[in-house]
């Protein structure tokens, strides 16, 4: 194959694009096109940059079609969420529900109800942990909830009893413990 050469214009512009960028595989996409045209082989690249041949081929070939275009990655790595956008509405609309409301015997979501409830209306399945994560993403606040009789017991009651175990609690034990 030729010599790769870049004219002074196309020196700068693969410089300045590496300088501006805040990703480091697009930095390393401008360092193979500088090197390659510093006369550096491809193993030599390679190497340096602790990628593969493969890589290299991938990256001269993408800026002798694109320029500095090429350079930039074109999507994000993995795969694509299943947590699309229908998804996040049911998730949205769902915590905006009382749990009473769809039929369920309790009033508070836990990560492990929201998940199976999830998985039977979308039939999308997460892990607690990664439904976390989720709804701190979406700015929803998960917290364990406060379990409180206050307003469901008989106060009057619950007083008279807390007074009647304190003096219960002061009086001394009927039993005694032999001494030798």
């Amino acid at each position: 194959m030729a010599a790769w050469k870049l004219a002074s214009r196309e020196w700068d512009a693969v410089d300045a694009f590496r300088f501006s960028t805040r990703d480091a595989r697009e930095f390393r996409n401008a360092l193979i096109i500088l090197m390659s045209a510093a006369g550096e082989s491809k193993a030599n690249i390679a190497a340096d940059l602790r990628c593969s041949v493969g890589t290299v081929d991938v990256m001269r070939k993408r800026y002798r079609q694109s320029g500095v275009e090429g350079l930039r990655r074109h999507s994000p790595p993995g795969r694509a969420s299943r947590a699309d956008e229908k998804f996040l509405n049911t998730l949205r609309m769902v915590l905006d529900t009382p749990p009473h409301d769809l039929g369920y015997g309790f009033s508070v979501w836990s990560a492990e109800r929201l998940v199976q409830h999830l998985k039977n209306v979308t039939g999308i399945e997460f892990s607690s942990s990664h439904l976390r994560r989720l709804l701190k993403a979406e700015g929803f606040s998960f917290q364990r909830p406060k379990h409180t009789m206050k307003g469901k017991r008989d106060e009057a009651a619950y007083r008279h009893a807390r007074r009647e175990l304190e003096v219960l609690k002061k009086k001394p034990c009927g039993r005694m413990l032999a001494r030798s």
